[in-house]
């Protein structure tokens, strides 16, 4: 007897409970959940006919857009384990990712086809699928498959169904194991904590690629039976005409695309009355546009989702009540999940005291593909060991302090970017602020930033080392300070400090 209750299995009971309610809003396509789940089911069959079945890697290339949805479905209905791939990468990063996944099919983007076809001159054994002739299928081939009936499959609640490569901070990124269970134990949390209903309408920027997009916000409005708009990328001109033009109720976006929002010039000619519920994560969101956000937005009840891809993401929310009360917290441990801080021997420290950040929770991938000792690393210990500083309160917040490895050491002293940043972003001058360390002669590593102003805004580097020296330790004030026109991020919307470190 089989348990049914694999990510598949989630479209078609959305498409059983609400058969008519539009599910997807892709541009001027608008697919109510009973055709939806029809086409998932056609190009499931289609992807079968063609020899992908369960267990098969199987990776997408390609931007948000309806194809990468309907694909993302039709391989979980078969069993069949998505790798999404970051759109950003270049050539020889694709290639390395299909070998490593060992996928045997790819789904690619027009506009990504010379990268998808530079990658498969180096890789092995994937048959590639994309919209154009010279041997590629065409997406509407699957789409149009004679068969529209539910495959038949039996998909294991543990079985891997997702391999989703981290962006991290190694020079090769690892592949995080995902199964059914941990993913909807994930997508209840996210639902409970974060107060989603089948009567959001949402607004889906974000890669699709990335976890956070995804696993926190698509797929459990799809689980719900809520109204998807995927946009194809994060425009803030364009996030803003959706809201209004759809009435949109909710919106996620990491902080730096909430701060290209409020410094956009539609945002005040924008009607955004219908935004009822906003998230944030990918990176900590400076005090002063959570400030800002709760005056220009005040009936926005706004959430922090704090976790890491292995996590599937969530491991902690800071709720719409706290955004102000608990200023820079990442909120306590969510619905699934434990959280503690240890300290360098793995053992648990007080309240107060900085540490790794670790957690045990469903969630938790099932290991790194086709890496255990990675994986047991990961894992020592029976906690998914994060990588990140933190400490904890009394009241079981938590703070993120920084990346283990960003850390920066300046004349033995340890400096937190995170709190360099901070007092930065306190300059009215300031837009965006990155900070890292660089190498010094004197300091061994000293303390850097790269800032972006305010349209219009004036500031010299002495300026604004003089403005932290009031609010820093002399060993926490920046050494040098470089205005930028923009700061390198990924499609997540992190902040790529290695690049900035690179180029300093």
């Amino acid at each position: 007897m089989t348990r049914q209750h694999a990510i598949g299995d989630l479209l078609r009971r959305s498409a059983a409970r609400f058969p008519s309610k539009t599910a997807i809003v892709y541009g001027d396509l608008r697919q109510s959940y009973a055709d939806l789940d029809l086409m998932v089911n056609r190009t499931a069959n289609a992807l079968a006919a063609r020899g992908v079945g369960k267990g098969d890697r199987f990776a997408l290339f390609s931007h948000n857009n309806h194809a990468f949805v309907v694909a993302y479905f039709a391989l979980a209905k078969l069993g069949a384990v998505s790798v999404p791939i970051n759109f950003m990468l270049r050539a020889e990063e694709v290639a390395y990712i299909l070998d490593h996944s060992g996928a045997t099919g790819m789904l690619v983007e027009e506009a990504l086809r010379p990268v998808a076809e530079a990658a498969l001159t180096s890789a092995v054994g994937v048959r590639g699928v994309i919209g154009a002739a010279d041997g590629w299928e065409s997406f509407a081939q699957w789409a149009a498959f004679g068969e529209a009936s539910e495959p038949r499959v039996e998909v294991g609640d543990d079985d891997p169904i997702q391999l989703m490569y981290t962006s991290g901070t190694e020079s090769r990124p690892k592949g995080a194991t995902l199964s059914s269970r941990g993913l909807i134990a994930q997508y209840v949390t996210c639902v409970v904590d974060g107060e989603m209903s089948h009567h959001d309408v949402e607004v889906h920027s974000l890669p699709l690629y990335h976890c956070a997009q995804l696993h926190c916000f698509l797929t459990p409005g799809i689980y719900l039976g809520a109204t998807n708009i995927v946009l194809p990328g994060a425009s803030p001109a364009a996030i803003l005409a959706t809201i209004e033009g759809e009435r949109a109720t909710k919106l996620f976006c990491p902080p730096t695309v909430w701060i290209s929002l409020l410094r956009h010039p539609d945002f005040d000619r924008r009607d955004l009355s219908s935004l009822r519920k906003g998230y944030y994560g990918a990176s900590i969101m400076p005090v002063e546009v959570l400030k800002e956000i709760a005056a220009r937005l005040p009936e926005v009840r706004l959430f922090n989702f704090y976790g890491q891809t292995e996590m599937a993401p969530v491991a902690t929310i800071l709720g719409p009540e706290e955004q102000l009360t608990r200023l820079g917290s990442a909120g306590r441990p969510a619905l699934n999940v434990e959280t503690r801080i240890v300290d360098d021997q793995d053992r648990p420290v007080p309240p107060g005291v900085v540490g790794e950040i670790v957690h045990r929770s469903p969630h938790a991938m099932l290991g790194y593909w086709n890496d255990p000792d990675k994986t047991a690393e990961a894992f020592r210990g029976g906690w998914f060991h994060s990588g990140d500083l933190g400490v904890m309160d009394a009241d079981g917040y938590l703070s993120v302090v920084d990346r283990k490895k960003d850390m920066i050491k300046s004349g033995g002293e340890n400096v937190a970017g995170r709190e360099v940043e901070e007092a930065i972003y306190r300059h009215p001058a300031v837009a965006e602020a990155a900070v890292f360390g660089v190498r010094d002669e004197k300091w061994i590593e000293a303390v850097a930033a790269a800032v972006v102003l305010r349209e219009g805004a004036e500031l010299t580097a002495e300026e604004l080392i003089a403005f932290l020296r009031e609010r820093l330790a002399p060993f926490k004030t920046p050494k040098r300070v470089a205005f930028v026109a923009a700061l390198p991020k990924n499609a997540s919307g992190k902040v790529l400090k290695r690049e900035l470190r690179e180029s300093f």
